[in-house]
């Protein structure tokens, strides 16, 4: 029976449920554990080195710092090096966050919505069926 594949988005939200679960742990303990739990497994694919999640939390040169390390160590079977990319990017990602907050709440600069919402409900309202409107606006957070 052949194991599953992992992504590079699965290796990092593993290291995320690993960090709610025991937020005490050092970055280097994280990596130990997530060492400890890959070992012996296919590495990811190389055709898909993303995080898109991040997207919405931190700039695209601090989630993606780590990714040139995760490609070397998928290139070269390391999975050293893997854990290394992963744990700088989730690193880079939450010091972004402590020190200035999420992507889009400091400033209207920041705001990734500001001078689209127009277009973009004229949009949305073109294919998007009314019951799946309000029920999409009722689940969204209020501004």
């Amino acid at each position: 029976m052949a194991m599953e594949q992992p992504t590079v988005s699965d290796l990092y939200r593993r290291v995320e449920e690993i960090r709610r679960q025991q937020p005490q742990l050092s970055y280097q303990q994280l990596k130990e554990q997530l060492l400890g739990e890959l070992q012996g497994k296919p590495f990811p694919p190389l055709y898909n080195l993303t995080i898109p999640e991040q997207d919405d939390r931190a700039p695209e040169e601090d989630w993606t710092a780590g990714l040139s390390l995760i490609r070397r160590g998928i290139q070269f079977q390391d999975w050293g090096d893997v854990a290394d990319g992963i744990i700088l990017s989730l690193e880079l990602t939450e010091n972004y966050e402590r020190e200035r907050g999420a992507e889009g709440t400091r400033d209207d600069w920041h705001d990734r919505t500001r001078g689209i919402e127009e277009a973009e409900s004229k949009a949305v309202g073109k294919w998007m069926p009314e019951e799946l409107m309000k029920l999409a606006e009722s689940k969204a957070p209020k501004r």
